[in-house]
């Protein structure tokens, strides 16, 4: 009738025993272990994904995006020294190297397409038909993208407004602007 609920000092030392488990995952990675790093890619790779797709709107940029993050973790691994949690470091990582790709601007030339067909651009047709509506990850996606980057990065990935324009290489004043633009074309989107 009642589900039965694990004492604290099981859960604490579960708890425990994970953090063990990584800390020695992430040691023999530092050691050249390749099955100790492939677990760490495993246990992360969703995160850094989902980090990675939200940044940058694209899919399979997204994806390569994703292996750069885990190459330089392989490349960088040494470098980690358990100050942090090995997830805290790895999404410092995954940020700086999306953060990087932006400022490259790898990521405008590939996204550039040519159409002949403007209608799914035209927004004079006033109200959406039913079923037409986005949801706010397809929301998000079509955001421009420095507005959709500092979004990610401040409303979802909880950055300061200094941290990401100190990243960015702008001022804290763009940074809020974009923000402030981001949620405008937000709202405009999900509205009914």
């Amino acid at each position: 009738m009642f589900a039965q609920v694990a004492a604290p000092e099981v859960v604490l030392e579960a708890k425990h025993q994970s953090t063990a488990f990584l800390s020695e995952a992430v040691r023999r990675a530092q050691q050249g272990d390749r099955s100790a790093f492939e677990q760490l890619y495993r246990d992360h790779v969703g995160r850094v994904y989902a980090l990675c797709v939200r940044t940058c709107g694209n899919r399979s940029r997204a994806e390569e995006l994703t292996q750069d993050v885990f190459v330089r973790t392989w490349e960088m691994i040494g470098s980690f020294r358990g100050e942090s949690a090995f997830s805290s470091w790895l999404h410092r990582l995954a940020v700086n190297v999306v953060l990087s790709d932006y400022r490259s601007g790898t990521r405008r030339t590939a996204r550039v397409m040519t159409t002949d067909d403007l209608e799914p651009y035209d927004r004079s047709s006033g109200t959406p038909e039913p079923g037409t509506t986005l949801d706010l990850e397809e929301a998000i996606e079509k955001l421009p993208s420095q507005a959709r980057l500092v979004f990610v990065l401040h409303d979802i990935e909880g950055y300061k407004h200094e941290e990401i324009a100190e990243q960015m290489g702008t001022a804290v004043g763009t940074c809020k602007a974009q923000l402030h633009r981001a949620r405008k074309l937000l709202r405009e989107a999900l509205e009914p």
